[in-house]
Parts: structure tokens; C-alpha cells; sequence
């Protein structure tokens, strides 16, 4: 599956679903889910701006979503329109928003290393040792792919 590193508090705002635009400096043809990496790197100045006090999971996997379309930004002024979707308060050089719906965080995070771009992903079930913890994911990946769908 497709993997995409977002820094905290960034991260954790895509998969509570407060933060739908994810805006980048490149595009991509990519549509659907992704895994939503967390890296080792921590915003501190938009933690205080946003008034986002917590400790932050990094360098894992934090949750999925999924990514619909990408909007292109033509001017700053409409990607400030866009602020209250994204959250950003420095958009120099971002020109592309990822449109993002049904995230979802995992309960569980899985410790991963990041990569820049959409990367691929692969989880083999002996990466992880502790293999309740694999059917823990697998069995809440199942519940929420059935729920709401009868």
C-alpha cells in the first residue's frame, strides 16, 4: 500500500479527520488509500499555534486515508481560502492540495521509517514479532472495512 510521511501535528490531524487538504509541492496521479506515516520530526511552532498539547507518536504509522483528488492552487490567496481544510501558516511553493477523506486512526501504530514522497509500503507478517499484535490490526483493519457497508 502507498505510505505518505506528514509531520506532527499534522499527522494526527489527518487521521482524527479535521485535516482534509494536505498541501505539497508536487503532484501525483495516485488516488486512493494510503498509510499515514508519522516521522521523527515534530512541528513545535505549529503545536503552539494550533494549541496542540499532547505527545505525539513518531516514526510509525499512525492510521490511513484515503486520497480522492488534488486540487491545484493557482495563487496564495486561494490557498489562504483554504486555511480552516489544511491548517498550514507557510505555503510558499505549495501549489498542489491532496483532497483526503475517510481517515482513520490504528490503534496500534506501527514503527516505520519514512521516505519522502508516496512510497511504498509492504508489511510482512514476521516484521512484526509480537503476533497478537498482528491479529490485533488485522482484526480491526476487517471490522472497519465491514462496518457501515450492509
Amino acid at each position: 500500500m502507498k505510505c505518505l510521511s506528514i509531520s506532527q501535528p499534522f499527522s494526527d490531524l489527518v487521521i482524527e479527520g479535521e485535516k482534509t487538504i494536505e498541501l505539497r509541492n508536487w503532484n501525483t496521479n495516485y488516488r486512493g488509500e494510503f498509510f499515514v506515516h508519522s516521522p521523527l520530526k515534530i512541528r513545535i511552532e505549529d503545536s503552539k499555534r494550533l494549541k496542540i498539547e499532547k505527545k505525539f507518536v513518531t516514526g510509525a504509522i499512525i492510521g490511513k486515508a484515503q486520497l480522492y483528488d488534488v486540487k491545484k492552487y493557482n495563487s496564495i490567496k486561494e490557498i489562504r481560502l483554504d486555511q480552516k481544510f489544511h491548517f498550514a501558516s507557510k505555503f510558499q511553493n505549495k501549489t498542489f492540495g491532496f483532497m483526503l477523506k475517510n481517515a482513520k486512526p490504528f490503534r496500534i501504530p506501527i514503527p516505520w521509517k519514512g521516505q519522502l514522497g508516496l512510497f511504498d509500503v509492504d508489511i510482512p507478517k514476521n516484521k512484526i514479532k509480537n503476533k497478537e499484535l498482528v491479529s490485533e490490526i488485522i482484526d480491526e483493519e476487517y471490522r472497519y472495512q465491514w462496518i457501515g457497508h450492509h
